[in-house]
């Protein structure tokens, strides 16, 4: 059974730091691009970012390029997200989502397997 699960959502005042993760079991992690989504209240959900299987390869939203890293540990089969310089506007759930893959997509329905999310709250 594969299962993808995130940690690290909480709330934070503007201009501060999270860093989520997102542990992938029941999977070769390292056959999957990895990819961060989030939703906002009453928005779609939309990618934030993406990482390719071995990691040399990123790619980002423009909201969040220069503020968020993406990284990926394949012996630990997790992924992460690194976010700096929080903004109110980035305040959503977030998902990590797998992609049996070797390019980067945006698609939604590209993804093979998703989280349950994990919720950041940006104060102003």
């Amino acid at each position: 059974q594969v299962q993808l699960v995130e940690s690290g959502g909480g709330l934070v005042q503007a201009g501060g730091s999270l860093r989520l993760s997102c542990v992938a079991s029941g999977v070769t992690f390292s056959d999957y691009t990895m990819d961060w989504f989030r939703q906002a209240p009453g928005k779609e959900r939309e990618f934030v970012a993406g990482i390719s299987r071995g990691g040399a390869i990123t790619d980002y939203a423009n909201s969040v390029k220069g503020r968020f890293t993406i990284s990926r540990d394949n012996a630990k089969n997790t992924v992460y997200l690194q976010m700096n310089s929080l903004k109110p506007e980035d305040t959503a759930v977030y998902y990590c989502a797998a992609q049996r893959g070797r390019i980067i997509t945006y698609r939604l329905g590209d993804m093979d397997y998703w989280g349950k999310g994990t919720l950041v709250t940006v104060s102003s």
